[in-house]
């Protein structure tokens, strides 16, 4: 039993086709904070007057794995480390609890919205665009973000960890909460299992979620899974916009050589050009 596991079984639970049907919100402004993993307990029982948590036949937490792609030159990766208005991140994301995978396009706007594109995929071909360019191709095309022409779109970073789910019915709105985080760049992981990485996803206004951590004094950081943890892992890769969240938090945490996550990066020759 975990410290979360009795705050997490007092919240009211939702099923998925509701918590979608409330809150898809795949165009939406993100908030991320980064908790002390024994400050989780307390955030969760004051969330039970608010929201309802993500239960499918009795679990509520999750294990999700990532793969990011990106050019040869890491074009994803400096548009955001330069601040670029308009930014993209190409991923897979998979559940590993039910064998589901998406394949996702992900393009940053101005004030920190976000829009997703998805597409459902093959647990198998999580490694590798090749099966779905040309859904890539033309979310990119659409929303006006492009990588350089001719660039491959090759797997970069691995990311795992553990989710729960959050509906805030009261602003339509959602909350994760991801624990267990791990990032794998080639043989270099990096494991930081005393933090958990809060996001609120809403609309336009705020959500009881964020009031209540502003009240608590934890305030939104600039964290990216794919771009922070890929600075921790590459030193020498330009930093700025993440570098008081690494300072704070990912610094003391020394990569190493070890287990990977269950997807192995590894240079795929058929990844499609986008």
């Amino acid at each position: 039993m975990t410290p979360i596991t009795a705050p997490l079984a007092e919240l009211a639970p939702v099923g998925l086709t509701e918590l979608v049907d409330q809150a898809a919100l795949q165009t939406r402004i993100d908030r991320k904070y980064v908790v002390p993993l024994d400050e989780l307990p307390h955030l969760l029982a004051e969330l039970s007057a608010y929201a309802r948590v993500l239960d499918i036949d009795g679990a509520r937490v999750f294990r999700y794995e990532s793969v990011y792609f990106d050019t040869p030159r890491l074009a994803s990766y400096h548009y955001a480390a330069y601040r670029r208005r308009r930014r993209f991140k190409v991923r897979t994301r998979s559940y590993l609890d039910s064998a589901q995978c998406w394949l996702e396009v992900k393009i940053s706007g101005a004030r920190g919205s976000c829009t997703k594109h998805r597409l459902p995929y093959r647990p198998q071909d999580r490694a590798t665009v090749h099966p779905g360019r040309a859904f890539v191709q033309e979310a990119l095309e659409r929303e006006a973000v492009c990588p350089p022409a001719g660039s491959a779109l090759d797997p970069v970073l691995v990311t795992t960890y553990r989710r729960m789910t959050l509906l805030l019915p009261a602003t339509a709105s959602r909350v994760t909460v991801d624990t267990d985080l791990t990032w794998q760049d080639g043989d270099r992981i990096l494991r930081l299992p005393d933090l958990a990485v809060v996001e609120t996803k809403t609309g336009r206004a705020v959500s009881p979620a964020d009031r209540l951590l502003w009240q608590r004094g934890t305030r939104p950081v600039r964290i990216s899974k794919y771009a922070t943890g890929l600075a921790a892992l590459r030193p020498e890769l330009p930093d700025s916009p993440w570098r008081r969240t690494l300072r704070r938090h990912f610094r003391d945490s020394t990569p190493s050589a070890g287990t990977a996550p269950s997807t192995t990066l590894r240079s795929v020759q058929e990844a499609s050009c986008v």
